[in-house]
């Protein structure tokens, strides 16, 4: 198994399992990397490692590597550029995200908040002309780490439903147009308008991989069920410790299976300084701590990006780093965590391959 760890400064990759871990020296170093990702490339091949770097130097860019990381594309190539003509620059790359349903194809999300695809493995993207011309963008402010279009779910129907800080849900029947704000019942507590159309501030969703029709959304308050993909959504906190939180996790085939890592609002604190994750197992009619073996004095958030589940083994490997600089993993669906590294940078990003 591999894990990919984008830090505020470098990244790395670790191998192993169950027997232990061995991580590498940084790969690339003096650059704050915001999203990572593990691209299939067929039988025999190691995945595709890639990258989004934001370098002091080179500024933002799409790097991949198709040897764990020994060699790199060019950093001077800009994979994503916005045209003259949009008055715009790159700013930050968010998200990557591989499409399950055809190869090669990778989509970025970016800050300003901006959608992108890629055909050939990551090397040349397009601009989603839909989202961004859409007549809501000018009011999508940014939230408090910038304005990120953080999460991507490709849906094997070909539609596809995207998260954005602050902009809310939006989905997509063809993946590219006709874009529609999918935020009814998602409530917001610190506007004068209680359930806004959009702007709402999700930090993050998560489809069940046992019903694709089920979505999760972990909001700036709350956590949240829709069981019509976005149509309309309920609240699922009752149960949970703190409402607030950046990361939702499913899992990727055992329907009704979720976890979430809660964040007091106030202090960033994980509740009473213990490091826990909260799974449920009927999509959030009910809650249960879980997590043995992480640490019970632990002061550092968990980030959106830096959390990442896969399945293993007939149930699932959990991943996940912190902004102290601690990566920690999973092989039995979260019950019991082992430390994979520490003393790194802030992790910002965290994806597992097998």
């Amino acid at each position: 198994m591999r894990i990919a760890i984008g830090t505020r400064k470098g990244l790395w990759t670790a191998r192993g399992g169950a027997e232990g871990w061995e991580v590498s020296q940084p790969l690339k170093a003096m650059a704050e990397f915001s999203s990572v990702a593990w691209m299939p490339r067929g039988e025999g091949n190691p995945p595709r490692l890639l990258a989004g770097a934001r370098s002091w130097f080179w500024g933002p860019s799409v790097l991949f590597s198709d040897d764990d990381g020994v060699t790199w594309s060019d950093p001077e190539h800009r994979a994503i550029a916005f045209p003259p003509e949009a008055g715009v620059a790159l700013e930050r790359i968010w998200n990557l995200t591989p499409d399950p349903r055809e190869a090669d194809v990778v989509w970025a999300g970016c800050e300003p908040h901006s959608l992108w695809r890629s055909s050939d493995g990551g090397s040349e993207f397009t601009l989603n002309a839909g989202l961004w011309e859409h007549p809501h963008r000018p009011e999508w402010m940014p939230g408090a780490g910038g304005a990120a279009i953080h999460t991507i779910v490709p849906r094997h129907d070909g539609s596809m439903v995207v998260a954005m800080s602050t902009g809310g849900v939006y989905r997509s029947a063809d993946s590219d147009s006709g874009w529609v704000p999918a935020n009814r019942g998602i409530r917001v507590d610190f506007q004068p308008e209680e359930y806004p159309e959009f702007n709402q501030c999700v930090h993050r969703i998560a489809v069940d991989g046992g019903d694709p029709s089920r979505v999760y959304a972990q909001n700036h308050g709350g956590v949240y069920r829709s069981d019509d993909s976005g149509d309309a959504w309920v609240s699922i906190t009752e149960g949970l410790p703190k409402d607030f939180g950046f990361v939702v996790l499913a899992h990727p085939s055992q329907g009704g299976t979720a976890w979430v890592i809660p964040i007091d609002a106030e202090t960033m604190f994980p509740p009473e300084g213990r490091l826990r994750l909260w799974r449920t197992d009927d999509a959030g009619a009910t809650w249960a701590e879980t997590g043995d073996g992480l640490p019970d004095d632990h002061y550092a958030s968990v980030m959106r990006d830096s959390a990442h589940v896969i399945e293993h083994d007939g149930d699932a490997a959990i991943a996940f780093g912190t902004r102290n600089g601690c990566v920690f993993a999973s092989l039995d669906g979260g019950h019991t965590f082992t430390e994979v590294v520490s003393g790194l940078p802030d992790v910002l990003s965290v994806r597992i391959s097998p």
